[in-house]
């Protein structure tokens, strides 16, 4: 199975997660060009005041690290930026955060998933 099909599935696995656990699916895969970088948002949802900016990371193993490791400060910035974006378009005035969930795939199905709140901050 390639990466990017081990990645969709991780985040339809993510938004069904979030969806069981009470969260409205406001967008998939936002984006957003800044010049020649474009920023991507994976899911954003909405639970109680806070509207949500969600990363996913799929990976088959740990051997370089948990997913969310993968998560750099400058992938952070970047979705902040986008974040940012999505606020003024919508005309948001209210909580955010910044929640990664890491998925766990062996290749043929989800093994675990892990839902970190307020993984970053701005």
């Amino acid at each position: 199975m390639r990466a990017r099909d081990i990645g969709e599935r991780g985040e339809a696995a993510a938004c069904r997660y979030l969806k069981q656990n009470g969260y409205k699916i406001l967008a998939r895969n936002y984006s957003k060009a800044f010049g020649k970088i474009i920023g991507e948002i994976d899911i954003i949802a909405k639970k109680g005041e806070f509207l949500c900016f969600v990363e996913v990371k799929t990976r088959q193993s740990t051997a370089y690290g948990l997913p969310s490791e993968f998560v750099t400060r400058a992938k952070q910035q970047k979705v902040i930026r986008t974040a940012y974006t999505y606020i003024l378009e919508k005309h948001y005035d209210g909580a955010v955060r910044f929640d990664v969930v890491e998925v766990f795939h062996d290749g043929q199905k989800i093994q675990t998933l892990r839902h970190i709140p307020h993984a970053f901050t701005e």
